[in-house]
């Protein structure tokens, strides 16, 4: 389990900086000058150079992307209910989340940016929730057919 969690926290690392990149390329086309724009401009100002400010977004995007990748694992969880693995895995990745946004300003700084961030957040894990819903019916439904299968031939 413990390498597992490894493996996972490395895949996330390494989709924690695409994920960044991506992020950087959205915004970079919503403005619409034609000019990339690797990290948020404020964030070039906070850091003193944009050199430092993309160092700083590429490492915090490694930790990120590894809570999440880590954080994968809860799913695996048959022990847990769906309610729980979520409710945990919501929590962890939050804390991860949060924190990151803010410092890098993927989010705005008052009020309403925290506001609209958490809604956003919130909204997208309503849709993890239903996927890991369905995915967990279907697989039970094929445990169901496979111990009927199983119990028909014992006869």
């Amino acid at each position: 389990m413990k390498r597992m969690a490894w493996v996972r926290c490395l895949l996330g690392a390494c989709l924690g900086i695409s994920i960044s990149t991506v992020i950087a390329i959205v915004v970079s086309a919503m403005l619409g000058d034609g000019t990339y724009y690797a990290v948020h401009p404020q964030l070039i100002q906070d850091m003193g150079s944009e050199l430092a400010a993309v160092v700083l977004q590429t490492g915090v995007s490694v930790l990120y992307g590894a809570a999440w990748g880590g954080a994968s694992l809860i799913w695996e969880r048959e022990d847990w209910s769906l309610t729980r693995q979520t409710l945990t895995h919501l929590v962890i990745c939050s804390l991860a989340t949060f924190p990151v946004a803010y410092v890098m300003r993927w989010m705005g700084r008052d009020v309403m940016g925290v506001v609209s961030y958490f809604a956003i957040f919130l909204a997208v894990y309503a849709g993890v929730w239903g996927f890991q819903f369905a995915r967990m019916k279907r697989r039970i439904a094929c445990i169901n057919r496979c111990m009927q299968q199983w119990g028909s031939g014992a006869e």
